[in-house]
């Protein structure tokens, strides 16, 4: 029986699994994004710019909002610049809430995609992302409490 409620949770998930498929025992990273309505993974020479955000222990990034053009690929250097971890996931509000509602049913799973990213304190890492049409992409950190707390930020693709 304690093998079903995991089984029938991943069941659950199949909608977010298709933007974040991977391993999800908990332990391994999980999430290899595909193509989404937040855009898609980017092709590093197709970078037009590269974006500096900085995650701190007051639960926020810096900068929060972000402007890009539609179709512009973008390089975002992390930083966890607290003395928790912390990770930066881009995805639609819908993806997002859905996939914070499953890590706290796994909250030692780590992320590792082209869309997301997680950092121990004092580390540093790249997410190359394209977004496409014009309209409100979120960045969050999912580890447990984080987004609760407002651990958010948006990117606005006009």
């Amino acid at each position: 029986m304690k093998t079903i409620k995991p089984l029938l949770l991943v069941l659950g998930m199949l909608p977010m699994l298709a933007f974040a498929a991977g391993s999800m025992d908990g332990h391994a990273s999980h999430g290899t994004a595909t193509k989404s309505a937040a855009g898609q993974p980017g092709k590093p020479a197709k970078v037009s710019r590269t974006i500096d955000v900085a995650m701190s222990d007051t639960m926020r990034f810096t900068p929060d909002s972000i402007t890009v053009k539609p179709g512009e690929t973008v390089r975002f250097v992390v930083r966890n610049v607290g003395k928790v971890e912390h990770e930066m996931v881009i995805g639609t509000t819908s993806e997002l809430k859905e996939h914070a509602q499953m890590m706290r049913s796994m909250p030692t799973s780590k992320h590792a995609g082209p869309n997301q990213i997680t950092l121990a304190p004092g580390k540093r890492g790249t997410l190359v992302w394209q977004f496409d049409g014009p309209g409100t992409v979120d960045f969050v950190c999912l580890v447990p409490g984080h987004f609760e707390a407002g651990m958010v930020g948006k990117v606005v693709v006009k």
